[in-house]
């Protein structure tokens, strides 16, 4: 899906000093559980010139920008095309989840091609990002009762346990407690009341939830154990070819 892009964000792309590659939304929206108040975060990649490569001067490899749109904070941050491609060879479901969300608000050719790449980063240890990821949410949840955190473990253990069986990235939670038989039945209650408050408390019974997350860690390990996905990446050289390709490319424009 292509978003229309907002005005405010045509200003920025066109502010940018190099090349955008490609943003995309991120974060509760691309989760499915934004509330009315939800910042937007924009995450995507840009393209540094090769001189900013090769000269003295330390490179500008992570870009940030936030502005406000009618009460909203908007943020934008984008890594250059070879820090990007670093981070994707990572065990990172992150910088995936940002590559191929549905909601796109700035595309290029090269944006098209790192994603059809992405099937072949996948791998088996991709689960370790999403484990890790749940445990720190749990954490953020037990100190502050919020609602955020909790959707946050849920979903990012329900994104691993898709993701080790179907060789797939799934962030949308909807659409994950319809296609991973175990999501707890509380989820779609949870997701309706997230949108009514951004850090509002969740109204849930704590060892309940703990017992839940607990399974969904046990079915994340048995997934993982079970997969299919390989134990390591398999485009490293095409994607080092794609990165001093398009770096050359615009460098003779």
């Amino acid at each position: 899906m292509t978003l229309a892009l907002d005005p405010d964000l045509s200003a920025v792309v066109a502010e940018q000093p190099d090349p955008l590659l490609f943003a995309t939304v991120s974060g509760a929206h691309l989760y499915g559980f934004p509330s009315r108040d939800s910042d937007v975060d924009l995450r995507g990649a840009h393209l540094l010139p090769l001189e900013a490569l090769t000269g003295l001067r330390e490179p500008e490899e992570t870009r940030s920008r936030m502005w406000d749109r009618d009460g909203v904070e908007m943020d934008l941050v984008t890594h250059d095309l070879r820090k990007f491609a670093r981070l994707m060879l990572r065990r990172n479901g992150y910088v995936l989840e940002q590559l191929t969300s549905p909601l796109v608000a700035h595309t290029t050719q090269t944006h098209a091609e790192l994603v059809s790449l992405v099937p072949e980063l996948l791998t088996r240890h991709h689960a370790h990002h999403y484990r890790g990821f749940a445990g720190t949410q749990w954490r953020l949840f037990e100190s502050s009762g919020e609602l955020k955190p909790l959707l946050y473990t849920y979903r990012a253990l329900l994104t691993g346990i898709h993701l080790m069986r179907s060789g797939e990235v799934q962030a949308h939670l909807p659409t994950l407690v319809g296609e991973v038989a175990e999501a707890p039945a509380r989820l779609p209650e949870l997701v309706a009341a997230k949108t009514e408050a951004e850090h509002g408390r969740a109204e849930v019974d704590p060892e309940a939830v703990r017992a839940e997350t607990e399974a969904l860690h046990a079915v994340l390990d048995e997934a993982q154990a079970a997969s299919g996905l390989p134990e390591s990446v398999r485009v490293h050289d095409a994607l080092h070819d794609l990165v001093v390709r398009v770096r050359l490319e615009h460098a003779q424009r």
